[in-house]
């Protein structure tokens, strides 16, 4: 490997790990759907020890009920495409155990339609609306409504469903310790 690649990969690696860069506020179109909104948890996705992204999880009263209003709030560290988001959102999907394979393709066109290409710094916010579906937003505006709660409950299941693949993170959000390698 050339010296420059392994100097740029040592740098990489050796940057120490940074508080969680969660917003201390929801958008006022936000926190107004959710009625009051109050931080339950926040914690870093690191994936092969690269950042990924911080997230935050906001409810009416500061705690987690499957069941109630809630909104996951991503800052996006690298950038991604809205397909790369679908795709990965999809994957875990199945893994949490969507069959429906007619279902899944209108997610996949629904998230593709829904969410932007981001890159580090943009904010991506997910609105739990029970029985309903679920509201993206920008940090500056709304962005969709997707009204299949059964997306909903498989959608937020990636971060929130006892089987997620990262339960640190999963423990961070609710609350918890904020590292999530």
């Amino acid at each position: 490997m050339p010296k420059p690649v392994v100097l740029a990969l040592a740098l990489w690696f050796a940057v120490p790990a940074a508080a969680v860069n969660a917003p201390a506020e929801l958008p006022p179109a936000v926190c107004s759907a959710l009625e009051t909104c109050r931080m339950v948890g926040k914690g870093r996705l690191r994936w092969w020890g690269f950042h990924v992204y911080d997230a935050a999880l906001w409810s009416r009263d500061g705690r987690w009920q499957a069941d109630a209003p809630y909104a996951l709030d991503i800052v996006y560290a690298r950038q991604a495409t809205s397909v790369q988001i679908a795709e990965t959102s999809i994957g875990e999907m199945r893994r949490l155990g969507a069959k429906d394979e007619t279902k899944l393709a209108r997610w996949d066109a629904a998230m593709r339609s829904t969410f932007p290409d981001v890159q580090a710094g943009s904010r991506l916010i997910g609105v739990y609306r029970p029985q309903r579906g679920a509201q993206f937003y920008s940090s500056t505006r709304l962005l969709g409504t997707i009204e299949d709660h059964e997306f909903s409950r498989f959608f937020f299941g990636i971060w929130l469903d006892p089987r997620t693949q990262k339960p640190d993170l999963r423990t961070a959000l609710l609350g918890g310790s904020e590292s999530a390698d």
